[in-house]
C-alpha cells in the first residue's frame, strides 16, 4: 500500500484496540497471556466485585496501573500524535483504557471503555487520578469508595461517549483501524458506519480479521512499523 497523504482527507479517525497497546508490552485482557486467563474477572472487574470488596478491586487496578507505567508508547502512538498536531482534524477512538495515546501527546481521544487514570463517585462525577497508586480511595465529599472510571463486565458504555464516537465516525473520510478485530458490539459497527458514510477504510493488524473484507486497504504487521510507513513514506 502506498503512503497516505493526510492533506487529502478532512476528518481522520484512528480506531484502536488491544493490539495497539500490546505492542508497547501491555498485556491484553483476552487471548494468550491475557489478564483474564490469570485472574477471575468476576472477582476484580464488575460492579458486584467492587460492592463486595472495593479495596481488593482498587489494589488490583493499582497493579494494572503500575504495569502500564512501566511501558512506553511505541512508534505508532507517536505517529498519530504528530499527525494530530499537523492536521486540522485527527481523532482517536479507542477501546483501550491505558492512556497511552495521551502519553504520546494525543489530545483528541475518545475512550469508549473509560480510563484507568480516572475515578468516579455518584456525588460529584469523574475526577483525574494519576500515578501508580490512588491518592484517595474514598470520595472526600461523601466518603463513598471511589470506583475506577472504566467499563467493567456487565457495564453499559457511557451513552454520551458512544454518541460522540458515532458522530466522529460518521463524519470522517478516512477511517483507520489499528490492533482490533472490531467484532465486539457496539464498536463492531463503526467500520460499517464509516463505509456507509463514504470514508476510505484502512485496517492495520498482525493478521486478517473477520472484518477485513470490508476494508479498502489492509496492512499486516506491527502497528508502529506500518503507521510510520503509511504516513512518513
Amino acid at each position: 500500500m502506498k503512503p497516505l497523504r493526510p492533506e487529502d482527507f478532512r476528518h481522520i479517525v484512528f480506531f484502536t484496540g488491544a493490539g495497539m497497546s500490546a505492542e508497547s508490552g501491555i498485556p491484553t485482557y483476552r487471548g494468550k497471556g491475557g489478564i483474564w486467563n490469570q485472574y477471575d474477572w468476576e472477582s476484580y472487574a464488575c460492579q458486584e466485585a467492587f460492592d463486595a470488596d472495593p479495596e481488593k478491586v482498587l489494589r488490583f487496578h493499582e497493579l494494572r496501573r503500575a504495569a502500564i507505567l512501566a511501558c512506553e508508547p511505541h512508534e505508532g502512538h507517536w505517529v498519530i500524535a504528530a499527525l494530530e498536531k499537523n492536521h486540522p482534524d485527527v481523532q482517536v477512538v479507542t477501546q483501550n483504557i491505558d492512556g497511552m495515546h495521551q502519553r504520546a501527546g494525543s489530545r483528541k481521544v475518545t475512550e469508549l471503555h473509560g480510563s484507568l487514570w480516572r475515578v468516579r463517585c455518584s456525588c460529584d462525577g469523574v475526577r483525574e487520578a494519576p500515578g501508580e497508586r490512588y491518592e484517595n480511595d474514598r470520595c472526600p465529599d461523601c466518603g463513598a469508595w471511589l470506583r475506577p472510571d472504566v467499563t467493567w463486565f456487565r457495564d453499559r458504555l457511557d451513552p454520551y461517549v458512544l454518541h460522540l464516537a458515532d458522530r466522529l465516525v460518521r463524519r470522517c473520510d478516512l477511517f483507520i483501524t489499528v490492533g482490533t478485530s472490531a467484532v465486539v458490539w457496539p464498536a463492531a459497527g463503526f467500520p460499517g458506519i464509516a463505509k456507509e458514510s463514504g470514508a476510505r477504510l484502512v485496517e492495520i493488524n498482525l493478521e486478517p480479521t473477520e472484518m477485513s473484507p470490508l476494508y479498502d486497504d489492509t496492512c499486516y504487521g506491527p502497528a508502529g512499523e506500518v503507521l510510520a510507513k503509511l504516513f512518513t513514506g
